[in-house]
């Protein structure tokens, strides 16, 4: 049975100039990056490759119709794709990997083989998606207002780069829904039934990894969190290894129909959700490997085992203030709908859960956050 796989080869760097000198940005790339990364630290290096910036083509989560618009600019003739920024970015570039990729409804139905045929380098600029490690691309699919993943050999990435030097200058509010995004990530994985002791190893280090750095910025103050970029993208590499072998679950899959309908960043609706969904877990089930991650916990927030979630939810709350579910414009006729897109929309994710869940149950926590 196969313990753990680790596809891209992982690279570090200290600086942006480093990373384009190794690996030679030039004729023949494409860079699919955003303005505001690329001006001031790209532009000044005089790169021979083409370049695309995301966001002219639409804001927010990554969409089929905002990858089809680059594509429509951009065909797909070159040799080697660099992608540098947060998810969307990451997610859109694992598309233009492959040999066809439009019209992308027909990709994520599995009416077209998704065949690589390009080297695929990609470049984080959040540390939250861990995408730079997995071979999934979420996308939304306008038409059907959900997201839907996509997971194939061909969108594994060639190369990982983590370049702490691009997390720098990240907003807080950008750096907490992505690092509380990796968070679940670490915590999914670690509890979802194909985990082992090798992917836990990963999961557990970026859980601690991050809220041993979430009580270090509420010991001192926000500018802390430039100063741990370096931990942060680590762990954010980390539960991305962590889930690409032992997926994510529950949280993301009822997140979807609210960041595809409302817009919302992926990060916080996870986080919109997350409470819900460990609660029920251990409603269902208190024992197993949900009491040895409210030990772990207890042991990271000094704190017993019957304080460990409250107290996580306190420390998550300063950093990313939560809402309900009714905050982000979502109406109570709507539980169903969601409840309904979750069950024909994410098998992939579900299979993953901690426990199972039934519609009932998740008309339920729907109902909880609302």
């Amino acid at each position: 049975m196969q313990e753990l796989m680790v596809k891209p080869t992982v690279y570090r760097y200290a600086a942006v100039r480093e990373f384009v000198e190794d690996f030679a940005l030039g004729a023949g790339d494409l860079l699919i990056t955003a303005e505001y990364i690329y001006k001031p630290v790209f532009e000044k290096l005089h790169l021979g490759c083409d370049v695309v910036f995301q966001e002219k083509y639409g804001a927010g989560e990554p969409s089929d119709k905002m990858t089809e618009a680059i594509y429509r600019d951009f065909p797909n003739d070159y040799k080697r794709i660099i992608a540098v920024g947060g998810g969307t970015i990451l997610d859109i570039a694992k598309l233009f990997a492959l040999e066809r990729f439009v019209p992308v409804e027909e990709l994520y139905d599995g009416k077209i083989v998704p065949r690589k045929n390009k080297k695929l380098v990609l470049v984080p600029t959040t540390c939250g998606t861990g995408s730079e490690m997995t071979n999934i691309a979420i996308l939304a699919l306008d038409a059907r207002g959900t997201k839907k993943g996509l997971a194939a050999e061909g969108m594994y990435a060639d190369s990982a780069v983590l370049i702490p030097e691009l997390l720098e200058s990240l907003p807080f509010s950008v750096f907490a829904t992505s690092s509380v995004d990796a968070l679940i990530h670490a915590v999914e994985s670690s509890l979802s039934p194909k985990a082992n002791a090798t992917t836990k190893l990963f999961g557990y280090q970026a859980i601690r990894w991050i809220l041993n750095g979430y009580q270090e910025i509420l010991r001192s103050d926000r500018e802390m969190a430039k100063s741990l970029s370096e931990q942060f993208l680590l762990a954010s590499n980390y539960a991305g290894i962590a889930f690409g072998n032992a997926g994510c679950a529950a949280v993301h899959a009822l997140s979807y129909p609210l960041g595809a309908k409302y817009h919302v960043a992926h990060g916080e609706s996870n986080y919109a959700v997350f409470s819900g969904v460990m609660r029920n877990y251990v409603e269902m089930k208190p024992d197993g490997e949900i009491a040895a991650f409210q030990a772990f916990l207890a042991s990271l927030l000094n704190c017993t085992g019957d304080e460990a979630y409250e107290n996580l939810d306190r420390i998550l709350r300063q950093i990313l203030p939560h809402k309900r579910l009714r905050d982000y414009g979502m109406t109570e006729n709507e539980i169903t709908d969601f409840a309904n897109s979750v069950l024909e929309n994410q098998q992939r994710l579900l299979a993953n859960n901690y426990v199972p869940f039934d519609r009932e149950r998740i008309i339920k926590i729907y109902r909880e956050l609302y």
